[in-house]
């Protein structure tokens, strides 16, 4: 070999074990989530006046976005306000969907399968978003069906600041809203059920009182009002961890608080913030009790506040919610949707220095953004920044060992025709499907694909991007498990 093509080769492989070594600075193991609101059809479906075509069109499109960027979750939210985006024994089909609340898509067809198996067929998870206590998003222009519960049974509800609300301190609201989890669990394959941060409402803009003094007389017990209405929410709380713990089938539940729990100029434990609404104080969520208590498996704050905010600084934020996992999982709620709004948020690179700072606290374990229809325009460049850097190689969504840590057998290999391989499972242990890495030794690769089915065949050609690179295979649990990788030869 003459010295020219020796110098050639030699910085092929250069560029290729730099790339190697970039690549595996993203890390293995990191939530990737993407809010998918359907109220006001905010992203999914963007209109009421969809054709059943075009809502299939317009969510497959949004998961392929979503797919080039990296991520590997998306919370899709399917009760808006004490309505269903699936066929429900329990509530009315969503406004949202058809433009009038009770009616079904027409032609027919079950949004919440349909997305389920287009998230899965792209190697993400699928999260139910359920908004526990909203009833009627506006008096004057909500669409209200017959059959709902406002109608059949409005002794359930209060009025608060247009909406209707459901009422906290009933046992049967919390019944209904466990009976719809425990239906969903058992007839859909979601990964996990998620809800935001709409406890009891935030406060109008006359600070209105909500109107339960009638209640809390009856039902007060020597409590003051407020730890009366945190009580009331913590019971909902605990009655959903144990309804799904319950399930034969587990799936994760996971909530997303506002960003402040407490102002430490009320509590020594709260942040060095000086929010006008927290958590405790205002929503009546103890979600650091909650955490406490094991009753949630992960914890998505709202931190929409950018770095060096006067208020609530994203980075003060961020360190005090990593002081406070209690062993559960860490997810950041970031928030693209403020791009260009402010000086802070014109910054391009204010998103990545999120990423960074959070990648620094082992008690992170990755992010949710706010929301789905943000990265329809490249915000700030920040779809570019993902797919290239940041979000470069796949990650597997962080197991719970809470749940299991028990790893599942190794995939058994198949040499087909044509440098094709079938990829198949013997185990016991139940499987969602396998992770595919590529590198020139099992300790350097970083991985390349997850695909979320128990078989499947590959061809090498559409892996491999130079004749060092070999490719190896792990089985992947329901709960995330990684098997030993085996090489495909």
């Amino acid at each position: 070999m003459n010295m020219k093509k020796q110098a050639i080769l030699f910085i092929y492989i250069s560029l290729l074990l730099f790339n190697a070594t970039a690549q595996q600075k993203n890390p293995l193991y990191e939530f990737r989530g993407v809010w998918v609101a359907s109220i006001v059809n905010c992203d999914w479906p963007s209109s009421k006046n969809l054709t059943t075509e075009e809502q299939k069109a317009e969510f497959i499109k949004l998961a392929d976005l979503h797919q080039r960027n990296g991520m590997n979750a998306l919370i899709v939210q399917i009760r808006p306000a004490g309505d269903a985006l699936y066929p429900s024994k329990f509530e009315p089909w969503s406004e949202y969907l058809t433009g009038k609340q009770g009616v079904a898509p027409n032609p027919y067809y079950d949004p919440l399968e349909f997305m389920i198996n287009e998230t899965h067929k792209r190697g993400m998870e699928f999260h139910a978003w359920l908004n526990p206590f909203r009833a009627v998003f506006s008096v004057r222009e909500s669409s209200v069906a017959a059959t709902h519960l406002t109608k059949t049974k409005p002794y359930l509800f209060l009025n608060y600041d247009g909406k209707k609300i459901f009422n906290p301190a009933l046992q049967e609201v919390r019944t209904h809203f466990v009976n719809i989890i425990n239906d969903l669990i058992e007839r859909y394959a979601i990964d996990g059920i998620h809800i935001d941060d709409y406890f009891y409402p935030y406060p109008d803009a006359k600070g209105t009182e909500f109107p339960d003094w009638k209640y809390y007389k009856e039902m007060g017990n020597g409590l003051s009002k407020a730890d009366w209405r945190r009580s009331n929410c913590d019971s909902i709380i605990k009655q959903i961890w144990q309804a799904i713990n319950a399930q034969p089938r587990r799936v994760k539940f996971g909530i997303s608080p506002f960003g402040v729990w407490r102002n430490a100029s009320k509590d020594p434990k709260g942040s060095n913030t000086q929010a006008g609404i927290t958590n405790y104080d205002n929503l009546y969520a103890d979600i650091l009790l909650w955490l406490k208590k094991g009753w949630v498996d992960y914890c998505v704050p709202q931190l929409y506040w950018e770095r060096g905010h006067n208020l609530c600084d994203f980075d003060t934020l961020l360190a005090w919610w990593n002081k406070y996992t209690f062993g559960r999982h860490l997810y950041i709620g970031q928030a693209p949707y403020r791009a260009g709004t402010t000086k802070g948020w014109k910054d391009k690179n204010e998103l990545p220095n999120e990423i960074i700072n959070l990648r620094k606290y082992s008690t992170t374990k990755g992010s949710v953004y706010f929301s789905s229809v943000s990265f329809n325009r490249n915000p700030n460049g920040w779809n570019d920044s993902l797919q290239l850097n940041y979000y470069s190689t796949p990650a597997v969504v962080p197991p719970m060992p809470w749940i299991d840590n028990e790893k599942p057998a190794a995939p058994t290999i198949t040499e087909k025709a044509d440098r094709s391989f079938g990829i198949s499972y013997k185990g016991t242990k139940r499987i969602k499907g396998y992770v595919l890495f590529t590198g020139t030794t099992k300790e350097n690769a970083v991985s390349k694909k997850i695909i979320l089915k128990e078989s499947d065949e590959f061809n090498l050609n559409d892996l491999l991007n130079d004749m060092f690179t070999k490719v190896f295979v792990a089985s992947l649990s329901v709960n995330n498990n990684l098997s030993e990788m085996v090489e495909l030869k």
